[in-house]
């Protein structure tokens, strides 16, 4: 949590320092004017002025040498042009100048650090109680968090621009080990027969890794009902205030943001149905029925409808955009009781499990 910390303020500079850069800006117009890839990060110089040329005299000859080119300030460009209006990807949180991007290169490696202490911790805990890490509330949240964190990484390793994640993921994961080390904070301890099973490193690893990727899609949502108002508001003329400028100027465009979610959310939701479905076979091999109307099998079932109509709606119903946006964001909140809701407030067969 400590190197975490250190991220979160590292992300902060980049924000900060970055927002107060024109160049930022300035990139964000080279992008919109000549247009780029979205496979990686490059770097333009601002052509220099010729310079005057140089006489040399020596001896009975002449030469003349060419006065080297004075250097200008790198512009640092990380996203392509965007599809509405004029209106340009910002460079993704990715600096936008040479300053602010390096406190954003020291906040990717102080999260790869941390990361790396995190699956150390989770490994310790799997060693220490000899079974899947993941059998209690405590132990759920930080894979969970662990999970979130190595999905963030794994695309940047992919060269997707994806540093607009980094501040917000950070926060949460503060926010969810917090929680993990006091709250939910459990013994290591043996399982109940129930849960001794192969399938808890089948169904609730795939629980965690689903959460942690639908988590990201619900991070660039968000994120998209600010960016999307921001845009709408320049289009229509408007002057949106400093502190928006600063701030939403550095997210990828809104319909970047919503690509990304719906593309997340689309590639999570077989795994999700396949995550119910091998639930209700571990629950078969353990009661003795398929499906009990338990609540967490219930608000299981609730998350998927709902993802199912977030999908359905964007594939038949051309629903893009803010209303699609909605119930991406009620289907993220139905994991989420599931998770917290289900698990402290309400008693069924899964309660056996403890906080």
């Amino acid at each position: 949590m400590a190197v975490y910390t250190l991220a979160f303020f590292a992300h902060i500079a980049e924000w900060v320092f970055g927002s107060r850069s024109k160049v930022a800006r300035t990139a964000a117009a080279l992008t919109a004017k000549r247009g780029s890839d979205d496979s990686g990060d490059r770097e333009r110089e601002e052509p220099a002025a010729s310079a005057p040329a140089v006489t040399v005299r020596k001896g009975g000859s002449t030469s003349v040498l060419e006065r080297p080119k004075a250097a200008r300030p790198k512009v640092v460009v990380r996203s392509a042009a965007g599809r509405r209006g004029d209106l340009p990807d910002g460079p993704g949180a990715a600096g936008g100048d040479e300053q602010g991007d390096l406190y954003g290169r020291v906040a990717v490696s102080l999260t790869v650090l941390a990361f790396l202490l995190h699956a150390s911790s989770v490994l310790a805990r799997s060693l220490s109680v000899e079974r899947a890490p993941w059998g209690n509330m405590y132990e759920f949240s930080t894979a969970f968090s662990m999970v979130a964190v190595g999905a963030y990484l794994g695309f940047l390793l992919a060269k997707k621009n994806v540093r607009w994640i980094g501040l917000p993921l950070v926060t949460t994961v503060l926010l969810d080990l917090g929680l993990a080390v006091t709250v939910l904070y459990t013994e290591s301890t043996q399982l109940v027969p129930a849960l001794d099973s192969y399938w808890l490193w089948i169904h609730v690893s795939l629980a965690i890794v689903c959460g942690a990727l639908f988590y990201l899609g619900f991070v660039a949502t968000a994120l998209y009902l600010f960016r999307d108002r921001y845009e709408t508001k320049l289009l229509a003329g408007g002057t949106p205030s400093r502190w928006a400028t600063s701030v939403l100027e550095r997210l990828p465009s809104a319909s970047s943001l919503d690509k990304f979610a719906y593309r997340v959310n689309a590639a999570v939701f077989p795994f999700w149905t396949f995550t119910i479905v091998a639930g209700a076979i571990w629950a078969g091999d353990a009661w003795g029925r398929y499906w009990g109307w338990d609540p967490k099998e219930v608000w299981s079932f609730i998350t998927w409808v709902a993802y199912a109509c977030y999908l359905h709606a964007r594939a038949t119903a051309g629903w893009k955009g803010r209303k699609a946006a909605y119930l991406a964001l009620l289907a993220f909140a139905c994991f989420l009781f599931n998770y917290y809701g289900v698990n402290i407030f309400v008693t069924g067969k899964h309660s056996y499990a403890g906080v």
